[in-house]
């Protein structure tokens, strides 16, 4: 797989897919599985974030010569979605499955509103500023 875009939004599908099986414990108030499901978004998560924060926008912004479009905005979410695990995951160490709830929520519609970003504009536009250095990247973000 040598496209941006295609390998970035499998990843995207993963991490939606843990986030609901972590909802999904919670909403059951199956405590010890929602402990092993949010580590398992976090490491997921984590791992997507470091992903473009390391290769990908830099490589992105390199290509396009400013670090001040699309990837600005894009780190600035990943921050805010930092901050909302970090409340969600207190939530969840509570045993406040109304209040992770809530958290949850406001997560789920900034993570679909960044990753919508990400897929319709960012990445098709880096695979066109990099598409020859595309299999490269995709390695490199592969290893991490």
């Amino acid at each position: 797989m040598n496209d941006i875009q295609e390998y970035m939004t499998r990843d995207h599908r993963e991490c939606d897919a843990i986030f609901a099986s972590l909802e999904e414990a919670v909403s059951k108030a199956s405590w010890e599985d929602a402990d092993l499901k949010m580590k398992e978004f976090l490491d997921s998560l984590n791992r997507h974030l470091e992903r473009e924060e390391r290769i990908l926008f830099p490589a992105q912004e390199a290509a396009a010569g400013t670090n001040q479009g699309p990837t600005q905005v894009m780190r600035y979410e990943h921050e805010q979605m930092r901050g909302l695990l970090e409340q969600a995951q207190a939530a969840l160490q509570a045993r406040d499955s109304q209040l992770f709830a809530g958290h949850a929520e406001t997560l789920h519609i900034l993570m679909q509103q960044h990753n919508m970003k990400e897929e319709q504009v960012l990445y098709p536009m880096t695979d066109r500023l990099l598409g020859g250095q595309a299999a490269d990247l995709v390695a490199q973000m592969s290893g991490i």
